[in-house]
């Protein structure tokens, strides 16, 4: 069972528009809790049913061990890329005011 703070995060990702990316940091910015390891823990245990490859690393890496599906799914969504990793200048989604932080959903 996913945990109200997984389903928050779970909930940002699926909002991250196709070509663009949020960093683990940036969601947990964004979420007022929890930290990149956090949102990394609720990826890697119930992020296979959202678009997973739009969180990466800070620095544009993909998680470890995913890098060659992710970029299956950066180059069909025409992801800005710099090599192997996302151009984080160029592909980083902030949520603007309009958009809705996910409520508490337990």
């Amino acid at each position: 069972m996913v945990s109200p703070y997984g389903e928050r995060v779970l909930d940002v990702v699926e909002r991250i528009p196709p070509g663009q990316v949020m960093s683990y940091g940036d969601i947990a910015e964004y979420l007022g809790e929890g930290g990149p390891r956090q949102v990394g823990a609720v990826m890697s245990t119930w992020g296979g049913g959202v678009p997973w490859w739009r969180v990466v690393h800070a620095d544009g890496t993909a998680a470890a061990g995913l890098l060659d599906r992710a970029l299956e799914h950066w180059r069909e969504e025409d992801m800005p890329l710099r090599g192997e990793r996302v151009d984080m200048r160029r592909a980083r989604w902030l949520p603007s005011g309009d958009f809705q932080k996910p409520t508490d959903l337990a």
